[in-house]
């Protein structure tokens, strides 16, 4: 006999809904989230560890069927394929707050798949599907410190809407999408038409107080269904940290100060080389009192607790200040035949990004569960290996690529002319040529110049930055533009992008279990500060938009022709438009 539980809450005038028991049963854990005609199926299996795995193996998927909004696929193929852009997005959405709820140490697999099932092209089903991840992993036997909610914030009117509609989005000054446990926030995703730091801090206190309501549901369908939790012990590697303090932590500290990237590295690694070459001597298998992989583990922890002592005694890497930006430097134009060009470098961060001017032809039709519509501005974000001095497999845009790009285009896109005003399709491409630390936020930067070099009259200029955490305890220390290890090894990046007016666009991810308002203000202060400070250096490369656009980009001439006459041009069958194409080498 099936036995189906269910907890039902009225959020925002709307019910949402959690029950489980009636589908997926052989899942270590599936729900099924529903919010008005919005169906999502949420599920989680988890196996045991990967041989060697040095990583925890956590797959998030998540997949908008056609059907559920009663529509078939775009294009030639009407199966389903590789996943949209949005789809990757929300996959991102889901797995960066659930990431750090997992247990240190903890390498079992694990897989979540969401399915949406029923679509009422009002209530997006992305915030359903992050509700559902959490829930499923709650009530599994999987290690899962403690339920997340979700909800998606918009500003109406001057007014805050919560899990606005599509049409509320649409006239809403700002897109918010938090993640949270009841206590406080993980994971927050603004895209805002300048906002002030202060007006989204007023948003995501009043999201939190629905993430805690729908924690609450969470917490009660547990309490009637929960599987009890399988055990883990966090592997104990105090006796090799111990060990690698007592032989390399001085050594370890002066590699920490050396300011080049690669060389700062290859000193630390050769430690690290040495010491596991005395414990697990090659053709000596037998008589290894450690294994590789809690050698590696070991490293690990040695490298973070070093790293995080020398920052909260004000000691970042390679030798600067907790509020001291690298050096900054930018270029406009180096790129002769390119509609728009530019070059920016933060320490050693560096992106390179060309702006292409098209017509509305060159629009990106954009198919899913609503309508299909055009897209006349995009960024695409690139990072080759070479930018981090690797040699290793070539691929296509991955989930990183793509959600790095979205997170640049969405900070610029607030800033873009009207379509009256400047009726071009805008193409943005980021080359990150090297990288080591925030390179979303240099292709902001980078985008802003591109876009000025290509003649695009802005409203303002647009800089991004990213702030970090180290915590100890009530203690913690913020680190204003985080290189890439103490991102790796820190408790927060706290992505901020903007004008000297507001907000743009932020990402935070978490590593740390939460954060209070008080930090996030704090943040925000920081932020806005190093902001400032960017944008007078992108100020002196470049004051303002160029006043014309490339002679090498296209020429976009607008005709007013009065109502009585546009039967006369169009001609029988287009045949006026097609003659006056043929005779003037132009598209109408």
């Amino acid at each position: 006999m099936t036995v189906v539980y269910k907890v039902e809450k009225e959020i925002a005038g709307r019910t949402l809904s959690i029950e489980t028991g009636k589908l997926a049963k052989q899942a270590s854990g599936a729900v099924l989230v529903r919010y008005a005609d919005t169906i999502v199926l949420a599920t989680v299996v988890g196996a045991g560890p990967r041989e060697g795995c040095d990583f925890f193996p956590l797959t998030v998927d998540y997949r908008e069927k056609t059907a559920a909004a009663g529509k078939f696929p775009g294009g030639f193929m009407k199966r389903e394929g590789r996943p949209t852009t949005k789809e990757i997005l929300t996959m991102r959405m889901i797995d960066r707050p659930i990431r750090p709820m997992f247990p240190k140490g903890y390498y079992n697999e694990v897989q979540i798949q969401t399915l949406v099932l029923s679509a009422d092209e009002q209530n997006d089903p992305d915030i359903l599907a992050m509700i559902g991840s959490s829930a499923c992993l709650a009530i599994s036997d999987i290690p899962f410190k403690e339920p997340l909610g979700a909800v998606r914030v918009g500003l109406v009117d001057g007014e805050f809407v919560i899990n606005p509609t599509h049409d509320e989005r649409d006239a809403s000054d700002m897109e918010m999408v938090l993640a949270g446990h009841a206590h406080e926030i993980n994971m927050i995703e603004v895209a805002a038409k300048e906002l002030p730091e202060e007006k989204i801090a007023e948003g995501i206190e009043l999201g939190h107080k629905t993430i805690g309501a729908i924690c609450d549901m969470i917490n009660e369908l547990t309490e009637q269904c929960g599987k009890v939790k399988a055990e883990f012990d966090i592997p104990d590697t105090s006796e090799l940290v111990g060990m690698l303090e007592s032989k390399y932590k001085e050594d370890y500290i002066a590699a920490r100060a050396i300011v080049g990237k690669q060389e700062r590295y290859t000193t630390m690694n050769a430690m690290f080389d040495e010491f596991k070459a005395e414990l697990c001597p090659e053709g000596q298998e037998a008589d290894w009192k450690y294994s590789k992989e809690l050698i590696r583990m070991a490293k690990d922890d040695f490298e973070e607790k070093i790293l995080r002592d020398q920052i909260m005694a004000g000691h970042p890497s390679g030798g600067r200040g907790n509020e001291e930006l690298r050096v900054l430097s930018g270029e406009v134009g180096f790129l002769p035949r390119t509609h728009g060009s530019s070059l920016f470098t933060r320490g050693e961060t560096q992106a390179m990004v060309t702006a292409t001017l098209g017509t509305v032809s060159d629009q990106q039709r954009v198919d899913g569960l609503r309508d299909e519509f055009t897209q006349s501005f995009m960024l695409h974000y690139n990072f080759p290996p070479f930018c981090v001095g690797e040699a290793r497999r070539i691929m296509g845009p991955g989930r990183r690529e793509i959600g790095h790009g979205a997170l640049a285009e969405k900070s610029l896109a607030q800033v873009l002319p009207s379509v009256e005003d400047f009726p071009y399709t805008i193409k943005l491409v980021s080359e990150i040529l090297e990288s080591n630390g925030s390179s979303s936020m240099a292709s902001v930067c980078a985008g802003t110049l591109a876009m000025m070099d290509a003649g695009v009259p802005i409203l303002r200029p647009v800089a991004g930055i990213s702030v970090g955490m180290i915590s100890d305890g009530d203690d913690y220390v913020l680190i204003t533009d985080i290189l890439g290890e103490e991102d790796h090894y820190g408790d927060m990046d706290f992505k901020v992008a903007g004008t000297q007016k507001g907000i743009t666009g932020i990402q935070v991810d978490l590593k740390a279990h939460g954060l209070s308002m008080d930090l996030i203000r704090e943040t925000f202060q920081r932020s806005h500060d190093a902001r400032m400070q960017i944008l007078k250096v992108m100020l002196g490369v470049m004051e303002s938009p160029r006043p014309e656009t490339s002679v090498y980009a296209p020429k976009i001439i607008q005709v007013k022709i009065p109502v009585d006459m546009i039967g006369a041009v169009i001609g029988p069958g287009g045949k006026g438009i097609r003659r006056l194409q043929e005779t003037t080498g132009t598209v109408i």
